[in-house]
Formats: structure tokens, C-alpha cells, sequence
């Protein structure tokens, strides 16, 4: 199972677009709200989560993903049972992965520390000692991180792969007639 944590003011694209290609791939994937079970986003779209994280504390997923905006990274940063819960997944050997502005919550709690790592770009300062590396999309591990909500769906099908591996990433991708940036398919 997956989590994706829904924090006040987290970017839609980067919670949404991973979500589905997951759910694509056949994986299951709950949205959690933290603070409640409808969500309102950075743009003002409200999402409902699938589980409240009080709900949800007593599971540890197989992956946690935080999708980034700044006020749902300030969000999750304030939700002391949010980093437990992230903590508590990534020291019982499972998945972790943030986008944009998220990495740094990673960073923070030294789930990043050393570690090759992506994240939206000016931020790269609160990576701590994470090894930055300016690309959509860094695996090191256990550790996946995406730069921006324009990296979503390149985000989300890595995920699919690390937890179902290439062929079902290639399966989703052509599904949705996924293109990449530089126009190839």
C-alpha cells in the first residue's frame, strides 16, 4: 500500500498525477488527509482523501509520498504525526518519496542526507547534505524525488517502476500516451 500525504496547500498536480498512475499500475494507493478528510490544495481545488491520518498511523505503507507547495510542506513540517509517520516508514526499510518542495521535509529529518536528490529549484539550500542533482526525477535507493509539478508524471511512473517494476511503467506510460519532454515516446 501507498500513502500520499494531503497537507493544507499541497500541489494538486504533484499529489493527483502520481496517484493515478499508480492506481494505473494496479498498486493500492490511499490519499491521506492531514488535518482532516477534504483537503484544500495551493489552487484552491479540494481533494478527498481516502483516510485521515489519525487513521492511518497505526499502518506503515510501503511507500510514503509528499507532494510539495509551500504551505503543504509548512503543513506536514507542523503535523508532528506526520513526520512520525514518515520517520517510522523509512526506518522500517520501506519507500519514501517527495516532489518540489518536499525533499526538503526529507532533508530535514535526514531521510535525504547523503543521498542523491532532486528538488524544486532555489531550495537546493535546505537540502542539508543531500547530493543534488538537477533532474526531473533521482532514485538513490529507497529515496525517490521529483523537482516540480511539471515532473509529475515522470514522478509517478518512476514510483510505478520501483514498486512494479519497468515493464508495468512502460505499460502505464503507453497507456496514457505518455511523451516525454524531449517529444520521444
Amino acid at each position: 500500500m501507498v500513502y500520499i500525504l494531503l497537507a493544507p496547500g499541497f500541489e494538486e498536480t504533484e499529489a493527483i498525477v502520481p496517484c493515478d498512475m499508480l492506481r494505473r499500475a494496479g498498486v493500492d494507493v490511499r490519499l491521506v488527509g492531514v488535518g482532516g478528510m477534504q483537503i484544500q490544495g495551493s489552487h484552491g481545488i479540494v481533494v478527498q482523501a481516502d483516510l485521515n491520518l489519525a487513521d492511518a498511523a497505526g499502518t506503515l505503507p510501503e511507500m510514503i509520498v509528499l507532494p510539495g507547495g509551500r504551505r503543504g510542506v509548512d503543513s506536514l513540517l507542523a503535523s508532528e504525526s506526520a513526520m512520525q509517520l514518515v520517520r517510522e516508514t523509512w526506518d522500517a526499510g520501506h519507500f519514501a518519496a517527495a516532489i518540489c518542495a518536499a525533499p526538503t521535509v526529507l532533508a530535514k529529518l535526514g531521510i535525504a542526507s547523503r543521498r542523491r536528490a532532486t528538488c524544486y529549484p532555489g531550495l537546493e539550500d535546505q537540502m542539508a547534505d543531500a547530493v543534488m542533482e538537477p533532474k526531473p526525477v533521482v532514485t538513490d535507493g529507497r529515496l525517490t524525488t521529483g523537482r516540480a509539478a511539471g515532473s509529475s508524471m515522470e514522478f509517478g511512473l518512476r514510483l510505478v517502476a520501483v514498486l512494479c517494476g519497468e515493464e508495468a511503467a512502460r505499460k502505464v506510460a503507453d497507456g496514457v500516451v505518455y511523451c516525454r519532454p524531449d517529444g520521444l515516446r
